[in-house]
């Protein structure tokens, strides 16, 4: 039995750790009505540890080339999204309880045939990423960005359905969801169409290059300029015709979503404009600073990229407290001008190609490799999905400020202190100290102790006990300490889940 007990702890090490910690206290918080789900995620904590373990003591994943220095991270990956979604049910409970909302959704068999469908696409798609961005993502971080890509574009697909059923058959159909607002869709159709438009343009770019070369060969140069031509003209056209055709489809916008939003922004043009100017300002100063400082000092990149941590967070609290919607499709809008510049970066479009890979590459760290460049989005997705998942039912006013909250202060704070002040290491191969973990959790605290009542004055009912929001802060504070993993990705999921119990 001692025997037993002392492989088990071989077994776990810190990060393994720290995600048992933050299981057991979903589980813990689990009501009688989702004991089957709490169920459901031990058995696939206890698998993917098993994968986990496998895959650091052996060679039998090595046919996939991860990012070099992470960990497998399989069991981070396999538990973080159910996790959140179990999460979210919870607090759902209390407001079904409360008669403040209602759950609805497929019958079982459509549940479990829809679940084995996100599976089997899930699993495909893991090994496509791994193989055609090698040594871009470890398999957790993979199984991550895979699965919630599954999730969010089958409830697409599954609401699309829906109405197309709607409108042929005239009849009442089965239910999916609850109506969607015209911000999620516009999101939702500006992320498909960026996501989807590669593989559109690789397409339409071979027929080119086809006809081409049954014709006579052409001066490379006038090939660049038809190239880009080509990438523009076809980006234009899914954006603009295409994606909101969709958006128009499966929501009743009685005009052009571009004008729509237009029609939005000036709902309320002081405030709006002006929080947009607000922000321009900012970015425009922060960039043109750190930028320089990037080039002529000999500053750790780690804290020079740490500064844009702080922005982030001058940027957007402000926003979430008085224009949450607003803040919502500014965040889709950010997200869709980054997937654009990625893609011309990755793909070499001039005349910015090269401009934008020269100026992204100041910004890099180890996490980045010369394919991708993930560590913005990362930061950016961080701050936003907490803010999109709260959308709807919230009895946890910090649970939308979980992203801004852990990487702009926590993940800041700790980084500053760790690297600067400190001395105690939490394990002989890791960088990450004591004292900056420490810096961290306290950090988080105290902005929460400053914005709590700011949120009272606002109108929000704080239910948040202090005992649990310590717990949530203590745990992902030491998740960021021990994880070799992408922290901006995991972090504020994990911490968003803890606050939601």
């Amino acid at each position: 039995m001692a025997a037993m007990v002392m492989a088990m702890a071989g077994m776990m090490n810190g990060e393994r750790a720290v995600v048992f910690l933050f299981i057991t206290r979903v589980l813990f918080s689990l009501p009688f009505s989702l004991i089957s789900h709490g169920v459901a995620l031990s058995l696939l904590a206890l698998s993917a540890l098993s994968l986990d373990i496998l895959a650091d003591s052996s060679t039998s994943l090595s046919q996939f080339s991860t990012r070099p220095g992470a960990s497998s991270g399989i069991l981070l990956g396999a538990v973080t999204l159910p996790a959140v979604f179990i999460s979210k049910m919870i607090q759902l409970t209390r407001a079904v309880s409360l008669h403040q909302a209602a759950i609805e959704g497929f019958d079982t068999a459509l549940k479990l045939l829809w679940m084995l469908c996100h599976g089997l696409a899930a699993v495909n798609l893991i090994q496509h990423v791994l193989r055609t961005f090698p040594s871009c993502a470890s398999i957790g971080e993979a199984c991550l960005v895979t699965s919630g890509l599954v999730l969010y574009f089958g409830d697409m697909l599954a609401y699309t359905i829906e109405k197309v059923s709607g409108f042929f058959m005239k009849s009442e159909v089965v239910q999916y969801g609850s109506k969607r607002s015209e911000i999620s869709i516009i999101i939702q159709g500006l992320l498909l169409g960026l996501l989807l438009f590669p593989m559109a343009f690789k397409f339409v770019l071979r027929m080119w290059e086809f006809s081409l070369s049954t014709a006579r060969s052409e001066v490379r140069t006038n090939n660049e300029i038809w190239r880009s031509i080509i990438f523009f003209s076809s980006l234009g056209f899914i954006m603009i015709v295409i994606i909101p055709s969709w958006m128009q489809l499966v929501q009743d916008f009685h005009m052009h979503p571009l004008l729509w939003v237009l029609s939005f922004i000036f709902s309320e043009p002081l405030k709006r404009l002006s929080l947009c100017a607000y922000w321009i300002c900012v970015i425009f100063v922060s960039v043109l600073r750190f930028y320089n400082i990037s080039k002529n000092s000999k500053i750790e990149r780690i804290l020079l990229r740490k500064y844009y941590h702080l922005m982030a967070v001058s940027m957007f609290v402000p926003a979430l407290i008085f224009q949450p919607e607003f803040l919502d499709l500014s965040f889709g809008a950010a997200l869709a001008v980054f997937l654009a510049l990625e893609i011309i970066r990755v793909w070499r479009i001039s005349p910015l190609g090269q401009s934008v890979d020269k100026f992204m590459n100041a910004f890099t760290d180890h996490r980045d490799s010369d394919l991708l460049i993930v560590s913005h989005f990362s930061l950016l997705l961080g701050c936003a999905l907490p803010i999109w998942i709260s959308s709807g039912y919230n009895d946890r006013p910090l649970a939308p400020f979980s992203g801004i909250l852990s990487l702009g202060i926590g993940d800041t704070m700790a980084s500053v202190v760790g690297y600067k002040y400190g001395v105690l290491r939490w394990s002989k191969t890791g960088k990450k100290t004591i004292e900056g973990t420490a810096a961290g959790i306290t950090s988080v605290l105290a902005a929460c102790s400053v914005l709590l009542p700011l949120l009272a004055s606002t109108g929000y009912i704080l239910t948040e006990h202090w005992c649990s929001l310590l717990l949530a802060v203590t745990v992902s504070g030491m998740l960021e300490a021990y994880t070799a993993q992408l922290d901006n990705a995991f972090i504020p999921l994990i911490f968003y889940s803890l606050l939601c119990l």
